[in-house]
């Protein structure tokens, strides 16, 4: 069975307190995109999970502790499934704010439902999910919804970007999300984000924000001036994605030149539709 997960980006993110547990609770609209990777699951004769990447950025951990074959242990112990074989490739950037992470643990367990008659429903499907990290759980519904608490309650939303092209620039830089958040100070927005959002796209610069933007723009002032050249370049709004490094933009469509997008930004990761 083969699979493409796609990445996701934050319109505004909002980080409204500290909770008890350490994490914190948020206020987002997820939106996913079509940079995907590609995961292809196939049943084996063993109980043994079979992982081996063939393309693409190299995974930045053990073979034996990636998302993709904790998902797979997860179904094993819980299901009772046999072994897999999985060829895997990497084209969404690390560190880039994107959760292609949680995207190829998303889309394993909805692989691994399908490829053995499971029959999960798509709530099982994210309790599951939720257990291997916050964002997994919008990749079960991949479909633009408003998120809360630690991005884990979603509700599904209508979005029309029908007239804007997309585009996403991203450094060579890698940001943990651990030293993100140690610049934020946690605060409850002035205005609901989907009211916001209903706002035409051209008045969300003064409004839709990243919390995490002040902070890694501080340590980063690369991140910063890809925003301000993409707003010189005709951009309707523009924003850092989760906690950064990925930087994306919406461009009128009338007014959109993927040529000069790859000419300016030439030495660093781009992604334009």
């Amino acid at each position: 069975m083969l699979l493409y997960p796609n990445a996701k980006i934050n319109l505004g993110l909002n980080v409204i307190e500290r909770r008890p547990d350490g994490y914190h609770n948020l206020e987002t609209v997820f939106l996913p995109i079509a940079l995907h990777d590609e995961l292809e699951i196939l049943p084996n004769s063993t109980q043994t999970i079979n992982f081996r990447q063939t393309d693409g950025f190299q995974l930045d951990c053990d073979d034996t502790d990636n998302l993709i074959v904790r998902t797979c242990r997860l179904f094993q112990d819980k299901y009772g499934i046999p072994g897999v074989t999985v060829r895997f490739k990497k084209f969404i950037p690390f560190g880039a704010g994107l959760g292609g992470g949680s995207s190829d643990a998303a889309h394993t367990a909805i692989a691994l439902n399908r490829l053995f008659d499971l029959h999960l429903t798509t709530e099982q499907l994210i309790a599951d999910v939720s257990r291997l990290g916050a964002d997994c759980a919008f990749f079960i519904l991949n479909r633009p919804c408003y998120a809360e608490g630690i991005g884990d309650r979603l509700t599904p939303i209508e979005l029309d970007l029908s007239g804007y092209a997309f585009a996403l620039v991203k450094p060579d830089v890698h940001i943990s999300t651990k030293m993100a958040y140690s610049g934020i100070r946690p605060m409850s927005p002035e205005h609901n984000l989907r009211d916001l959002l209903r706002r035409p796209i051209n008045e969300w610069k003064d409004f839709v924000i990243n919390d995490f933007e002040a902070s890694v723009f501080t340590q980063f002032p690369v991140i910063a001036d890809i925003k301000k050249q993409l707003y010189t370049m005709g951009a309707a709004y523009v924003s850092m994605t989760g906690s950064g490094a990925g930087v994306f933009a919406f461009f009128p469509n009338q007014s959109y030149d993927k040529n000069a997008l790859h000419q300016a930004f030439a030495d660093l990761f781009i992604f334009a539709e």
